[in-house]
C-alpha cells in the first residue's frame, strides 16, 4: 500500500498537526466542528520532505494524490476544475506546524484562464469582479511560482489608475480591468517568454512546488532561526476553495482576533473591508475597519461570527487568530489559530484563562513564549520628557512599547546601520516578509499603509519591537530618502525620531527612554512558574549593582562572576599591570597587596546584594596580555611609574603576546605560575565572607570555581593552594565555616574526563561559551563572518554560541554530569555560558539533570519560565 500524502480536511483532526501543520490540522478541526469552512486537502509535510529527496520536484505519487484529492473536492462542492461554465477557484497556502505569518507563498484565485473567467462572469453576474479575480491571480502567480519581479505589475495598476484619474482599485471598471489582464499577460511572455498557462492542472501543480520551495526561502529561514523553528518540519500546503470577498458590496474579508493581540483584554479585535480579498487586509494596501463596524453592516454574518469566535476560543482555550471571508450574505472561516500577542498580552491571557476556569496554572504557563518576557523589560519614555514632546504624526498603536533612533527606509540599509551600532527606526509605506531582517535589527518600525492586522503589526508583535503602523499623514520616498510631515517638515535618512507603540505617537528628535515597571500579571505568572521548575535561576554578574538588578528579577543565586572584570576598573588596573611586569614574586604579592582590599569589597557588596543565596565566584580567567596597554603613551607613562626603561617594559608586553590566546596561558594556567593570584583572590573571598557574615548575619557559603580544568593535577594544584589559604584566613579570624572548590567544565577533555575530576571537585559549572568553542573548533568573536553561509547552505540552522548545540556540545554536557554524579552523587551541576537563558537550551539542561542555570540578570525571567516549561514538557 502506497504511503498516504494528501488528505482531505474531512479525514484530519487538531492532533495531526506535525503531519498537516497548524493550519491544515485547524481547517480539518473546524470542519470537524461543524463551521462552515470552504472544503479542501492537505499535502502533508511529508510531502514537503520527499519533495527535497525527490530532488526538489513532485513525484508522480504525490502528483497523483493531489490530483485524485481534486476530484474528490470538485464533487463535494458542485463544481469542475478548469470548466468554462461552472469554474472551480481554489487557493494554495502554506501551512508550517509553528505559525509563520507572511514568511512563505499564497496564490489566490488558482483555476482562472481566458475561459474560465467569462464562466466566473457569467455566473456571478459580475464581469468587474470575474477580471479583478483574474489580474489578482496572474500576479501572484507571476511572482509567488514564476519569479517575475511584482513591482512590473504593480507600475501596470497604477498607470491604468492613473490614466482613469482615480486613487483605488476598486474604481476601476470591468473594462479597465479587462485591459490591465491584457497588459498582464504581455508583462508574463515578455518576462518569461511564453504565454501565460491556461491548465488549471498546471498551475496547480507548479504552486504546490512553490509553497514547498518557499519553505526555504531567505526570510523563512531568518524566522526560523530568530524563532527556532526546525528546517527538517517542512511545511504543509492547504488547498481551499475559493470564496469571494470581492464579488460586491455584500462580500468582504477580515482577520479578527479573540482577545485583543496588544492588551489581552477580552473583546473581539480584528479589521475587514468589503468587497475585498484577504490579502487586501494584511498586505496594508486599503486601510480597513473595526470589527465592531461589521455588526452594523451585516449584523447576521456578525451575529455569526462572534458565536464561531467564542466556540472556537472554548475549543482551544486560547486567544484565536481568524481569518474570515463573507461571500453574498454568507460566513465563511477560512483559518484559526492561537494568536500571536505581546508579552503584557501573554500574561494577562494566562492569567484570566486560568481564573475563568478554562485552563490550569500549568496550561496556562505554556501559553506564554519564554522570549516574550524581554520586552516587559524594554524601555518606555521617561513622562517628563514625553511632556515636552509634541506629536507630528499619529499612526496606529500596533505594538507597545517605545523606540528612539536614526530613521532608515529600507530592509538593508536598516541592517547595516545596526551592525554598525546605531539605533534605527525602519520607516517604511508598508513592509513585506522580505523586510523581516531589517525590521529585527530596529528599535521601531513606522509604516505609512496598514491596518492593526498587517505584516508589520504582527510581525512586530512577535518580535516585541515597537511599531506604529497605518500613518498615513506622512509622506514616504524610500527612493529619495525622506519622510514629510502634514506640515511640510522634511526629515532625511539618519535624521532622529521617536516612536510610541502604545499611543501611535510619532515625534521629531530622540526621547529620553526608561526602564520599564513589570506587571502584576508577570508576577503571578512568575509565582506560578517557580512553583512547577525544578532548576533553580541564577544570575551572572561582577558587581552589586547587577546582582541587585538580577534579585529583582527572581535570580536565586550567582552561577558566574567574572573576578577579571574588576581588574579593569580605573583605580585597579594600575596595580595590575603592575603585578603582570613584576620580576620577582615578591614584586608580584606587592602588586597584590594593593588589589586585594578592592576585591575583598567587591566581593562583600555582591554578597550583600545577593541576600544570602550562593555566589559562585571564577578566579583569573583572561590572558594577562589583556590587561597590559597598547598606545604608545600608555606603556610610556607605565614605564615611568614602574621604574623602568620603556623598551624593556616593551619586550615585557611582546614577550606576552600569544597568536591564539584564547587557547593561550590563561585560567588555571595562570594559577600554575603565579599561584600567589590565586592566594590574593581566595583570601579576598574568604575574608570578604567572614566580614559579610558578621555585618548581616547572613550564611555566606562561597563557592570558588577554578577555570579552564582539563587535567585533574591541575586542579589538585590550584585547590591545593585555595584550601591551605582559605583554612589559613579562617584560622586568623578564628571562625570556620563552609565554602565549595569546584571548576568550569568548559574544554572537552574536561568532560570526558569529568569522572576523575569529580573526586575533587565539590561542584560543576558548564561554560557552554568556551566549550561551543573548543568542540567545534572555531572562534565566537569571528563566527559570525561565515556562519551566514552555513545557514543559507543548510549546514547550521542556528548559530550555535545562541542556542545550545545538544547533537555535540550538549552531549559532552550529559557526559560529564553523568560521569560526575557518578565519582560523587551530591555534586551541584550548573551552565553559565549564556545557553543559560535561552529556552530550549533550559530545557536541556532539565532534562540531563542539572541543579540551576545562569544567564544575565534580564534574561532570569526568561529562564524561570523556561524552566517550567521543560518540567510540563517533561510529564
Amino acid at each position: 500500500m502506497s504511503k498516504k500524502y494528501v488528505y482531505l480536511f474531512k479525514e484530519g483532526d487538531a492532533s495531526m498537526k506535525n503531519l498537516l501543520g497548524g493550519k491544515g490540522a485547524n481547517l480539518a478541526e473546524m470542519t470537524n466542528l461543524g463551521l462552515t469552512v470552504p472544503q479542501g486537502f492537505i499535502v502533508s509535510t511529508e510531502a514537503c520532505t520527499k519533495y527535497y529527496d525527490d530532488g526538489k520536484k513532485l513525484s508522480e505519487e504525490v502528483v497523483g494524490q493531489i490530483l485524485e484529492a481534486m476530484k474528490t473536492t470538485e464533487k463535494a462542492v458542485g463544481k469542475t476544475f478548469g470548466d468554462p461554465v461552472n469554474p472551480f477557484l481554489v487557493s494554495v497556502r502554506s501551512g508550517a506546524r509553528a505559525s509563520m505569518p507572511g514568511m512563505m507563498d499564497t496564490i489566490l484565485n488558482l483555476g482562472l484562464n481566458d475561459i474560465a473567467v467569462e464562466g466566473i462572469a457569467k455566473k456571478s453576474g459580475n464581469t468587474r469582479f470575474a477580471y479583478d479575480s483574474y489580474r489578482r491571480f496572474i500576479q501572484m502567480f507571476s511572482d509567488v511560482v514564476m519569479g517575475i519581479e511584482k513591482h512590473l505589475f504593480e507600475h501596470a495598476l497604477e498607470a491604468a489608475k492613473e490614466a482613469k484619474g482615480v486613487k483605488l482599485d476598486t474604481d476601476l471598471s470591468a473594462e479597465d480591468l479587462k485591459a490591465l489582464v491584457a497588459t498582464y499577460k504581455e508583462i508574463y511572455k515578455k518576462e518569461k517568454g511564453e504565454a501565460f498557462p491556461q491548465d488549471a492542472k498546471i498551475q496547480l501543480l507548479e504552486s504546490v512546488t512553490a509553497v514547498f520551495r518557499s519553505w526555504d526561502n531567505p526570510r523563512a529561514i531568518v524566522y526560523r532561526r530568530m524563532n527556532d523553528i526546525p528546517g527538517n518540519w517542512g511545511t504543509a500546503v492547504n488547498v481551499q476553495a475559493m470564496v469571494f470577498g470581492n464579488m460586491g458590496d455584500d462580500c468582504g474579508t477580515g482577520v479578527a482576533f479573540t482577545r485583543d493581540p496588544s492588551t489581552g483584554e477580552k473583546r473581539l479585535y480584528g479589521e475587514y473591508l468589503m468587497n475585498a480579498q484577504g490579502e487586501d487586509v494584511v498586505a496594508g494596501i486599503r486601510t480597513p475597519q473595526p470589527i465592531s463596524h461589521l455588526e452594523k453592516t451585516m449584523p447576521e454574518a456578525y451575529a455569526q461570527f462572534v458565536k464561531n469566535a467564542k466556540l472556537l476560543e472554548d475549543h482551544y482555550k486560547d486567544m484565536q487568530d481568524m481569518e474570515f471571508t463573507i461571500e453574498g450574505g454568507k460566513l465563511y472561516m477560512l483559518q484559526t489559530r492561537n494568536g500571536k500577542r505581546t508579552a503584557p498580552a501573554a500574561l494577562k491571557i494566562a492569567v484570566d484563562l486560568v481564573e475563568e476556569g478554562k485552563l490550569t496554572k500549568e496550561e496556562a504557563i505554556m501559553k506564554v513564549e519564554p522570549r516574550q518576557l524581554d520586552t516587559l523589560l524594554h524601555p518606555q519614555f521617561v513622562p517628563s520628557a514625553l511632556k515636552a514632546a509634541k506629536p507630528i504624526a499619529k499612526g496606529l498603536p500596533a505594538s507597545p512599547g517605545a523606540a528612539a533612533g536614526k530613521i532608515y527606509f529600507t530592509a538593508d540599509e536598516a541592517t547595516a546601520a545596526a551592525a554598525s551600532g546605531q539605533k534605527v527606526i525602519l520607516v517604511r509605506m508598508e513592509t513585506s516578509p522580505e523586510d523581516i531582517e531589517g525590521m529585527y535589527a530596529s528599535k521601531g518600525i513606522l509604516t505609512v499603509r496598514g491596518g492593526m492586522t498587517s505584516h508589520a503589526a504582527v510581525v512586530a508583535r512577535g518580535m516585541g519591537t515597537c511599531c506604529v503602523a497605518g500613518c498615513g499623514e506622512l509622506k514616504v520616498s524610500a527612493a529619495n530618502k525622506t519622510m514629510i510631515t502634514e506640515d511640510g517638515k522634511v526629515f532625511h535618512e539618519g535624521d532622529k525620531i521617536s516612536l510610541d507603540g502604545s499611543t501611535g505617537n510619532v515625534y521629531d528628535g530622540g526621547i529620553e527612554t526608561q526602564e520599564a515597571k513589570l506587571t502584576g500579571d508577570f508576577a503571578k505568572v512568575m509565582e506560578w512558574a517557580d512553583g512547577i521548575r525544578r532548576m533553580k535561576v541564577r544570575t551572572n554578574a561582577d558587581t552589586p549593582h547587577d546582582a541587585a538588578a538580577a534579585v529583582e528579577f527572581g535570580a536565586e543565586g550567582i552561577g558566574l562572576c567574572r573576578t577579571e572584570h574588576m581588574f579593569f576598573a580605573e583605580d585597579r588596573i594600575a596595580a595590575m599591570r603592575e603585578m603582570i611586569v613584576s620580576k620577582t614574586k615578591k614584586q608580584r604579592e606587592k602588586a597584590l597587596a594593593k588589589l586585594l582590599p578592592m576585591q575583598r569589597e567587591d566581593f562583600k557588596g555582591i554578597y550583600k546584594a545577593m541576600k544570602g543565596f550562593p555566589v559562585t565566584i571564577r578566579f583569573l580567567d583572561p590572558p594577562l596580555h589583556e590587561f597590559l596597554p597598547q598606545e604608545e603613551e600608555d606603556i610610556i607613562a607605565l614605564a615611568k611609574e614602574m621604574a623602568m626603561p620603556v623598551e624593556e617594559l616593551k619586550g615585557i608586553i611582546a614577550s606576552l603576546h600569544e597568536f591564539n590566546p584564547m587557547m593561550g596561558h590563561r585560567g588555571c594556567r595562570l594559577a600554575v605560575t603565579y599561584p600567589e593570584i590565586t592566594v590574593m583572590q581566595t583570601r579576598a573571598v574568604i575574608e570578604a565572607a567572614y566580614e559579610t557574615r558578621k555585618e548581616t548575619g547572613l550564611d555566606i557559603v562561597p563557592e570558588i570555581m577554578i577555570p579552564l580544568v582539563g587535567e585533574l593535577k591541575e586542579f589538585v594544584f590550584v585547590k591545593k593552594t585555595v584550601v591551605e589559604t582559605a583554612e589559613k584566613v579562617m584560622k586568623e579570624k578564628g571562625e570556620t565555616f563552609k565554602y565549595l572548590v569546584g571548576t568550569m567544565i568548559e574544554i572537552p577533555r574536561a568532560a570526558i574526563t569529568a569522572d576523575e575530576i569529580a573526586t575533587e571537585a565539590e561542584f560543576f559549572s558548564f561554560g557552554t561559551n568556551d566549550l561551543t568553542q573548543m568542540t567545534f573548533g572555531f572562534s565566537r568573536d569571528d563566527a559570525g563572518k561565515f556562519l551566514e553561509d552555513y545557514y543559507a547552505n543548510k549546514i547550521y540552522e542556528s548559530d550555535p554560541f545562541a542556542k545550545l548545540d545538544q547533537d555535540g556540545v550538549g552531549k559532552l554536557v550529559k557526559m560529564a554530569a553523568e560521569l560526575g554524579r557518578k565519582s560523587r552523587p551530591d555534586i551541584k551541576l550548573g551552565i553559565c555560558g549564556e545557553h543559560g537563558g535561552e529556552p530550549s537550551s533550559v530545557e536541556f539542561c532539565n532534562k540531563v539533570g542539572l541543579h540551576y542555570v545562569s544567564c544575565s540578570p534580564f534574561r532570569v525571567p526568561i529562564a524561570r519560565l523556561a524552566a517550567a516549561q521543560a518540567v510540563v514538557k517533561q510529564k
